[in-house]
């Protein structure tokens, strides 16, 4: 009978995990554009990452950034994993956000690590925060547009379970496919040539302006907020863009940074 209080106790903290709301990307989602970058590293590039990270992938870090919330010493990081652009305003004029956001967080990192000078343990964190960063600002609602918080007070229902906005693009339509990263990966990672060489050419800025450009199509549901099959249907062609422009994206930035 004593055993039973700590199951009990074990059961109920799964149970608060399992309902906690979800901010970003999902771990398939990040890991599956870390995926992705690592299979289009030059050699020169893989050696690189090899040094900062040791054993770890560009994947395998893809989470790094969420899993540290719970640390106080990183809290200057909370306001990096997105950035708020109203409608009809530029990031330019936008108002500025106390604690930088997801633009200026990686415009910054990428200069620092270009620069170098930086001890390995630096390194390694700032090419850490790079990794998640570009899979976040990728994500429609981590470019928020100062009214319901990228989509979090935007309550749904999806296939019946009381959820919000955000956490369908997150995580909840990947998830539904019930794919591993790698397959997902396997699944999107089918870039052309001209492809490749127009998304590398874009620059930060551009990628959160295309993340505004969907909001529409992103906020398309029905007043009862009950979506389901059809939804994912109209919109899960944008997140496979979405996660496959990141992956090469920022193998292109790590490209350039140790190439």
């Amino acid at each position: 009978m004593k055993k039973y209080p700590t199951l009990f106790v074990l059961c109920a903290c799964a149970l608060l995990l399992s309902a906690s709301p979800v901010f970003f990307w999902g771990q398939i989602g990040h890991r599956t554009i870390g995926h992705i970058a690592d299979q289009m590293l030059t050699k020169k590039a893989q050696k690189q990452v090899k040094r900062v990270l040791g054993t770890e992938t560009l994947a395998e870090v893809s989470t790094w950034m969420d899993e540290i919330r719970s640390d106080r010493a990183y809290d200057y990081a909370n306001t990096w994993h997105y950035c708020t652009i109203p409608d009809g305003m530029t990031y330019e004029e936008a108002p500025e956000q106390e604690g930088g956001d997801v633009i200026k967080a990686i415009e910054t990192i990428i200069a620092e690590l270009k620069q170098g000078g930086l001890s390995a343990e630096e390194e390694a964190t700032k090419l850490k925060f790079l990794v998640h960063m570009v899979g976040d600002i990728h994500q429609p609602l981590h470019v928020g547009n100062g009214e319901d918080r990228g989509g979090n007070d935007v309550k749904v229902e999806w296939f019946g379970s009381s959820t919000n906005l955000h956490s369908v693009w997150d995580s909840r339509m990947i998830d539904g496919k019930q794919f591993s990263y790698t397959e997902f990966a396997d699944w999107v990672n089918h870039p052309t040539k001209a492809q490749v060489a127009e998304w590398q050419s874009a620059t930060v800025r551009e990628w959160a302006y295309e993340s505004m450009s969907y909001r529409d199509q992103v906020y398309a549901i029905p007043e009862n907020g009950r979506i389901s099959y059809r939804y994912s249907y109209d919109n899960f062609d944008l997140v496979k863009q979405r996660v496959l422009q990141a992956g090469v994206r920022l193998a292109g930035i790590i490209n350039e940074i140790y190439g």
